[in-house]
């Protein structure tokens, strides 16, 4: 299996185990996952009611993939999407914090671009 091939089982895989967690947590609001496959886009998105008819709606995770490596986009986890990658087995190289300017990546462990 090609390298994008796997890149996409991981980030399918890390994006529903959170997505399955979050949906026995609570029941008003819906955590969906969002593949797009061909075109490498995935988003873990809230959506929902809390109490007190206050609306639940944002993006926990955006992640492409692009040219070969894993570019996040956005990453409102406590943790960190990149470090659960790594333990998945993604080199660091391959993995891209888009969120952040190109000359603060440069100063990371991480690629570049």
């Amino acid at each position: 299996m090609d390298k994008v091939a796997i890149y996409r089982q991981y980030i399918q895989q890390l994006m529903q185990e959170r997505a399955d967690r979050s949906m026995r947590s609570s029941k008003e609001v819906e955590a969906q996952t969002i593949f797009d496959v061909e075109h490498d886009h995935y988003q873990l998105v809230y959506v929902g009611w809390k109490r007190n008819d206050i609306r639940d709606y944002g993006c926990l995770l955006h992640l492409d993939i692009k040219d070969g490596k894993i570019w996040i986009q956005y990453d409102g986890t406590e943790g960190g999407i990149a470090y659960e990658l790594v333990k998945l087995g993604v080199p660091n190289q391959d993995i891209v914090l888009g969120f952040q300017p190109a000359r603060v990546r440069s100063a990371t462990e991480f690629a570049v671009g």
